[in-house]
């Protein structure tokens, strides 16, 4: 990763707000990283962290309290909002009220930073309003009005607009927030693509912690106690800022695994002897009922026994086939 292009560079940035008497609210304090081109970085905090001001700073639309903000390697404070639309493009949260637009014309405004809002396209301009849908998968739909949109599909037309713009830099602020699983994976392995392939900065701010975690490139953390911290999702779980950051009474970070679990505190402890994905599922059926799987060794303090086999769950002599007539077995 140390060979990418670095595009954003950050210094001893402190975010926040200014009074009407000039007097400073800081949100998120001093922070020095950088964002490279062909990464898919998530900004990860829970609620009331700063992630919307951290975001909305780097973007421009907020002034910083203190430190530089550098895009290729110049001072944001240098660039005119018209060269900074064609050098940054946001993607915000809020729903979309278009009654009278197709999705095709709602990408082409993607071109506005060329040719104007009311600009008229060019052949040119179109072909990359094409290209940009074709990218998202969406060129279906290109006809079909927005106000007929699901919010998988608006939020894949607002990613294509983002990409007729042409910059090399993408900014999305919860880009996953309204959309079901499915639709969530989908469109974070979309993003996750689009850097990969195009060489683009994707910068993103989300709540889907498990899926950054299993997706990004790259994480930064934030929180208004604890600070900014960046690195590899790896890193962050190895150094113990993921559960310095997250954990609370009742979940807790499992570093082998490298994910989020809920801490069930089981009550009893049954030895689960077998192997494979029959015994993984047993094993987190009775986590989830209270019940702690241990290994033979720990037999003198357990309540019994279960035997997993190829078609079988076998409580105290006791057999059955599901892991439902297990637990009723168990309770």
């Amino acid at each position: 990763m140390s060979d990418l292009k670095e595009t954003i560079r950050v210094e001893r940035l402190t975010t926040g707000y200014r009074g009407r008497k000039g007097v400073a609210t800081v949100v998120t304090g001093e922070l020095t990283a950088s964002l490279h081109g062909g990464e898919l970085t998530c900004l990860l905090g829970p609620n009331g962290a700063g992630k919307s001001t951290l975001l909305r700073t780097l973007s421009g639309f907020l002034p910083p309290i203190g430190g530089e903000i550098y895009i290729e390697g110049n001072k944001l404070g240098n660039y005119t909002s018209a060269r900074l639309a064609r050098l940054i493009g946001v993607v915000l949260t809020e729903r979309l009220h278009l009654n009278n637009m197709t999705v095709a014309e709602l990408v082409g405004l993607g071109r506005s930073p060329y040719t104007g809002f009311w600009g008229r396209l060019t052949t040119e301009d179109e072909e990359i309003v094409e290209r940009s849908m074709e990218l998202v998968r969406i060129t279906g739909m290109r006809q079909r009005m927005v106000s007929t949109l699901s919010d998988g599909e608006r939020q894949k037309v607002m990613i294509a607009k983002a990409l007729a713009q042409e910059t090399p830099v993408i900014f999305l602020d919860e880009p996953t927030a309204f959309l079901d699983y499915p639709s969530k994976v989908e469109i974070m392995q979309l993003l996750l693509d689009l850097a990969r392939r195009e060489g683009k900065t994707v910068f993103l701010s989300t709540h889907d912690l498990e899926l950054s975690l299993q997706i990004a490139d790259r994480i930064w953390l934030v929180d208004k106690e604890k600070g900014v911290v960046t690195g590899t999702p790896e890193d962050l779980s190895l150094s113990g800022d993921m559960g310095r950051f997250f954990e609370r009474d009742g979940v807790v970070f499992d570093l082998s695994a490298g994910m989020f679990r809920i801490d069930s505190r089981p009550g009893r402890q049954i030895v689960l002897t077998g192997r494979g994905v029959r015994h993984a599922m047993a094993a987190k059926a009775l986590a989830r009922c209270g019940v702690r799987a241990v290994g033979q060794e720990l037999s003198d303090t357990v309540d019994g026994r279960v035997d997993v086999t190829d078609d079988a769950f076998i409580y105290n002599g006791h057999s059955v086939h599901s892991i439902e007539e297990l637990l009723t077995l168990i309770k």
